[in-house]
């Protein structure tokens, strides 16, 4: 795995999402209510529309804005409608900094 610095952990808010652009990749990291951050694709696989520009995020569901779907945020799981899932890569937490491997998906 070859695991690259995207930003100071301070960063990142509980219930929130933040979006990256890592080369030449968007990114959405969501940190769900009482979980661990985790690094989606920042495109929905319904029509790669951006989930960086459109999205909202309450906490625990992830929805995409241009056509509806739904996303869990501790998964990636699609919701609504079933049987699909976000891209997600591997994230970790290492002395105060978020790291990405952008070369794996889990």
């Amino acid at each position: 795995m070859a695991f690259q610095t995207l930003c100071k952990q301070r960063n990142l808010g509980e219930g929130e999402t933040t979006p990256f652009m890592l080369d030449g990749h968007e990114v959405l990291v969501v940190w769900p209510d009482g979980g661990q951050p985790r690094a989606f694709q920042g495109e929905c696989p319904h029509e790669k529309q951006s989930l960086v520009n459109n999205s909202d995020f309450n906490g625990r569901i992830l929805v995409c804005t241009v056509h509806g779907w739904v996303f869990d945020g501790r998964t990636g799981e699609g919701l609504r409608p079933t049987g699909c899932k976000l891209d997600e890569y591997p994230l970790r937490m290492a002395d105060g900094m978020v790291e990405i491997d952008l070369s794996a998906r889990a």
